[in-house]
C-alpha cells in the first residue's frame, strides 16, 4: 500500500507524508485526469479495474482503499 499511496502523491502533486487515509480530495484537483491517473494506479498495483464514477464520488483516500478492498 505503501508504494500506491507514493503514486497517488504524485497523482496529487503532494508530499507522500500528506497522503493519509483521512485526507479529503475535496481540498486537492480531484478532477477526470486525477480519476483516469488513479484507476491506471490502483490497475498496476493490484491488478484490479474500479468503476470511474464509483472513484469519482470518494470523498477521501480512505474511500479509494475500501474502493479497491471490495474489487478484489
Amino acid at each position: 500500500m505503501e508504494k500506491f499511496l507514493e503514486g497517488l502523491a504524485e497523482v496529487f502533486e503532494l508530499e507522500t507524508t500528506e497522503v493519509t487515509p483521512e485526507l479529503s480530495l475535496s481540498t486537492i484537483a480531484w478532477d477526470s485526469l486525477a480519476i483516469v491517473s488513479t484507476i491506471a494506479l490502483i490497475d498496476e498495483h493490484f491488478d484490479v479495474m474500479v468503476d470511474g464514477q464509483a472513484l469519482a464520488s470518494c470523498e477521501t483516500v480512505a474511500d479509494i482503499q475500501k474502493l479497491i478492498a471490495a474489487a478484489k
